[in-house]
């Protein structure tokens, strides 16, 4: 993404932000902020943020004090544009380096390429501003706009996707390079370990206690007015997504399926589609987690859903491990039922007494004394004598029924309470 040598990096351009924010970070959101506050013609940042938007602005240069990057007009008209933040001096680089070296946590969140809030009020109490304020973000363009232009609002703009991702931008922006940082960082830290390691660190040690789990108080506090409330949920669409086709005229690789795979992408959208469905439904958040599904299931899912032609249901039939009629029979089942009808599909499982008993009462209760059917018994299955007919009694205490084609037992129906509307439906498909 970018090439560093010395104290200068160099970022390639970004491709357009279409349908997105240019930052999510709480230290992007503040550049933005002190752009934003900063700027006397909101109307120019408009323009600029779209510039921005529809990727215009060139490669980004970040040295200390100064971005550089070209940015073009609608009209394709280029402008370098600089926008200047002034430099810590040397003092204040190592008053930050001592305040940054006294807390591991600040060392391990630069390392990830985090800036948590508790660094910079640790920086604010030195007398340190790592983020700029109003007025710190100085515009210089080729237009001869005498304040922020769109072509300085748009790298602004670009520089806080760059914030987002690496702080380190930040901090050389401010004077120093990342190699330079953690090496001086590493050196005082050991430095620092060493004048612990006698027994008056012990005692500091001891006296802290254990380390505490979560956001500290203060960091969600220093947080309350830079964060953005949550924004609100998407709106349903009317419909799942379609794929793109992939029928090119490039031939694929060898081992590329383009049928395949855009099969895989239907599927992904249909159950995107269901998911955001179930996440607006009213009580979402105190339904409980659904398992996740097994290859095997997952398999029967999508030959279910997807309706895929012989060849793909081939393939997920194999994945199955069932073949192409047991997945058949296997898709009928999930249709009925999904994960609890497969489950009363594949196996035969044996109810413990208070199962059994609380079957035998409602078979019992379902008919009147001697119109009942014959049933013969085998664990979970009551196989109806003399007729291709089965009730299967399945985990969740409803009766599924089964009929016989062509010698196996197949699902012939949905579950009921009732065991003698099951079995209705059962003889009403054999």
């Amino acid at each position: 993404m970018s090439r560093s040598e010395g104290p200068e990096r160099t970022f390639a351009a970004l491709p357009p932000a279409h349908g997105r924010g240019f930052a999510s970070s709480w230290w992007g959101l503040a550049w933005l902020k002190a752009l934003e506050d900063t700027a006397l013609d909101g109307q120019q940042l408009k323009k600029g943020r779209k510039l921005a938007r529809e990727g215009r602005v060139g490669a980004v240069s970040v040295r200390p004090g100064r971005l550089t990057a070209v940015v073009q007009d609608r009209d394709s008209t280029a402008y370098r544009s600089d926008v200047l933040l002034q430099e810590l001096t040397a003092e204040e680089w190592d008053r930050f380096l001592d305040m940054a070296s006294e807390r591991s946590g600040h060392i391990a969140a630069l390392l990830d390429r985090e800036m948590p809030p508790h660094l910079v009020e640790d920086a604010a109490a030195a007398g340190l501003d790592l983020l700029p304020g109003i007025g710190d973000l100085e515009p210089e363009c080729s237009c001869e706009a005498w304040d922020h232009c769109p072509h300085s609002g748009a790298l602004c703009y670009q520089v806080a996707r760059l914030l987002d991702q690496d702080p380190f931008v930040l901090l050389l922006l401010r004077g120093r390079g990342e190699r330079w940082l953690l090496d001086e960082l590493q050196v005082r830290s050991a430095a620092r370990a060493g004048r612990r390691a006698d027994d008056e660190a012990s005692a500091e040690d001891a006296a802290a206690g254990p380390s505490s789990r979560g956001v500290r108080a203060d960091e969600a506090y220093a947080a309350r007015d830079i964060l953005p409330p949550l924004p609100p949920p998407p709106p349903l669409p009317p419909e799942p997504g379609l794929p793109p086709s992939l029928d090119t005229e490039t031939d694929p690789a060898e081992e590329v399926d383009p049928s395949a795979l855009e099969f895989l992408a239907a599927d992904s959208a249909v159950r995107a589609f269901a998911m955001l469905a179930e996440a607006l439904a009213a009580g979402h958040g105190q339904q409980p987690l659904e398992a996740g599904l097994t290859p095997g299931q997952d398999a029967v899912r999508m030959a279910a859903d997807g309706r895929p032609d012989s060849r793909l249901a081939a393939r997920l039939g194999t994945a199955a491990g069932r073949g192409p009629a047991g997945l058949d029979v296997a898709v009928r089942a999930w249709r009925y039922g999904g994960t609890t009808a497969l489950a009363v599909y594949d196996e035969e499982w044996l109810p413990g007494p208070e199962d059994l008993a609380r079957a035998r009462a409602q078979l019992a209760s379902a008919w009147e004394e001697g119109e009942g059917p014959r049933l013969r018994v085998t664990d979970n299955r009551w196989t109806v004598v003399g007729s291709d007919a089965q009730l299967r009694y399945g985990p969740d205490g409803r009766w599924w029924p089964y009929a016989k084609e062509r010698g196996r037992w197949v699902p012939a129906g949905p579950a009921e309470d009732d065991p003698a509307a099951a079995l209705a439906g059962a003889l009403s498909g054999s």
